[in-house]
């Protein structure tokens, strides 16, 4: 039988990482980090473990990159929802909404989020880290920043401590105090973006996460004809890329 494409394996390649990343992040939020393993992972995925090591070098690198996505997502969803807005202010509120609001909603997989920064490593450079960069970096200049490439990162340590002091074991700090503080910070009226816990965000923390971890919208599937290489232990049955030698 032919080989699969490249552009076929690319697309399965791409929908195993989604699913490890979507796996780490409910399993990190269900249990915490420590109790996660990962084989726990590619089993909530359904991947061949050996796969993990293929797509990251460690359990820290991978949550890390699960956690960014889920950042960057929920910020893009919250800066690109109805009714849709440039003014510079609005998406400044809704930017600090959404970041206070996975505190709020998520503070066991925040809480290991911030944990894991402080590691030796620190933050995991991955398209998910420069993609949540991206999106501060364009939410400060939008609000009218003179000098974005100093002001993003103040913006970026301000959200992160503030994640950081809602979620100190024993003494955290209310998150609307918080949101009161920034929002004082960047001069923006209480009554912009929505408030963690309330309106559009209630009842949507602990549903499904599928739509930040889509394994099957950005690509064609492959046409009925093209055809499929047998199962053997170098080529899984379902949509899993070839395990790789060294893995």
């Amino acid at each position: 039988m032919s080989p699969r494409s490249a552009s076929v394996n690319e697309e399965l390649r791409r929908r195993s990482r989604e699913r490890l990343l979507h796996a780490a992040v409910e399993l990190v939020g269900e249990h915490g980090y420590e109790a996660t393993t990962l084989g726990d992972i590619a089993d909530r995925a359904g991947s061949a473990r050996g796969l993990v090591s293929y797509y990251f070098p460690g359990k820290r690198q991978l949550v890390q990159s699960a956690v960014h996505r889920l950042m960057h997502r929920t910020l893009e969803e919250a800066l690109e929802r109805e009714p849709r807005t440039d003014d510079g202010r609005e998406r400044m509120a809704r930017a600090i909404d959404a970041i206070l609001g996975l505190a709020h909603d998520r503070p066991v997989l925040m809480r290991q989020h911030m944990a894991g920064l402080l590691q030796g490593e620190g933050f995991v450079q991955c398209p998910e880290q420069r993609r949540l960069a991206e999106l501060l970096g364009e939410t400060i200049a939008r609000y009218g920043s003179g000098k974005p490439p100093s002001d993003y990162p103040m913006l970026r340590a301000l959200l992160m401590g503030a994640v950081y002091a809602a979620l100190v074991p024993g003494v955290p700090m209310p998150i609307p105090v918080l949101r009161t503080e920034l929002f004082e910070r960047y001069g923006l009226d209480r009554e912009l973006g929505i408030p963690p816990g309330s309106g559009a965000q209630a009842g949507t923390a602990d549903t499904d996460l599928s739509r930040f971890f889509a394994t099957d919208d950005r690509s064609t599937p492959p046409p009925a004809s093209a055809p499929t290489p047998a199962p053997t232990p170098e080529s899984p049955a379902d949509d899993r890329p070839t395990e790789p030698s060294d893995a």
